[in-house]
């Protein structure tokens, strides 16, 4: 306020001059003045203009995935863990891919309270629970359907006949449609001559049916076109005409969820270490490239009630965890 106040006092006393010569003048003193400021600490070269702006990507999603809110070490037996699901607000039903048995993870004890087992060994990829059973996925395309946990019946299996391949991790269940929600990680025409497309796949929980067509289908062009447009990459590769290459993301959909509280798909591809947030309308709104640090490999997503995510790593060559991000609307 004080600067102004100079301001006008000597623009009234150098009336008679100039207008240029008195804008040069002023403008002289305000630098003065201003970097004499500065250097007595009376202003902060963070303030104002200066200031960074917001992250981005948690305004966009709701998470920042850089720091999670809580990280869990997840006991040998879940070492290969490949798919969780939301119990209730402080569990988990997780599967790993070599045994068949759900186990129930409770986050605020830090343990293991409850292993089933219901079938043998495979190669289980993914688990959804619905109001009434939980549902796991075998890589082939089998689900199992466990009824009760508490008795030792033997389960319901579904062959999951229409889907182009046989690679399927991705599995989740929407509530508002009442189906579950599959997604293969290898693609069916990954050597088409036009557009790689991707396949996601509802299976109806009132008819038991597989709906014949996808739900949606994933352009890896349009993917890469997203990446490139948005610079989801900080390092960009250029081509020898000067021109921003597209970026090498494959797609392999390791694990999904729907959003409880936008309605919206989210979608992990371990291989890239990345995750994809797409509307029902097949629009893709945001894509983030995860850091591998903090993601070894992620297998796994599920969402709180509120909002919270949770994401599970496999444990490679470390520790399998568990990690939650606190919703931030």
């Amino acid at each position: 306020m004080a600067i102004i106040l100079t301001f006008i006092s000597l623009a009234a006393y150098y009336k008679p001059m100039k207008k240029k010569r008195l804008a040069l003048m002023l403008f002289s003193i305000y630098h003065i003045t201003i970097s004499f400021l500065i250097l007595s600490g009376c202003v902060s070269t963070t303030e104002s203009i200066l200031q960074k702006p917001d992250n981005k990507s948690i305004i966009a999603i709701g998470y920042d995935l850089n720091n999670p809110d809580g990280t869990f070490i997840l006991p040998a037996v879940l070492h290969e863990i490949s798919g969780i699901t939301a119990v209730d607000s402080s569990s988990v039903a997780c599967v790993q891919d070599e045994n068949g048995i759900i186990f129930i993870y409770d986050l605020r004890k830090k343990t293991i309270t409850l292993s089933v087992t219901f079938y043998g060994n495979g190669d289980y990829e993914g688990i959804a629970r619905d109001n009434n059973a939980f549902y796991v996925l075998k890589s082939n395309g089998i689900l199992y359907k466990i009824s009760d946990l508490d008795r030792p019946v033997p389960p319901e299996e579904i062959r999951l006949k229409g889907i182009p391949n046989k690679n399927i991790e991705g599995l989740c269940f929407d509530i508002a449609n009442n189906r579950l929600l599959i997604a293969p990680k290898d693609k069916a025409d990954k050597d088409s001559k036009t557009d790689v497309k991707q396949g996601l796949y509802g299976f109806d929980l009132r008819t038991n049916e597989l709906n014949k067509d996808p739900l949606m289908e994933f352009k890896l062009s349009a993917i890469k076109d997203f990446a490139a447009l948005n610079e989801v990459f900080d390092k960009v590769e250029y081509n020898k005409k000067g021109e921003a290459k597209k970026p090498d993301i494959s797609f392999s959909p390791s694990a999904i969820a729907v959003h409880p509280v936008t309605g919206k798909l989210f979608l992990i591809s371990a291989d890239d270490h990345m995750l994809f947030v797409f509307s029902f309308q097949g629009t893709i709104e945001y894509m983030v490239s995860i850091d591998p640090v903090i993601f070894n490999m992620p297998e796994g997503i599920t969402f709180f009630e509120n909002g919270d995510m949770l994401i599970s790593n496999e444990g490679q060559n470390g520790n399998a965890t568990l990690l939650r991000f606190k919703y931030k609307e």
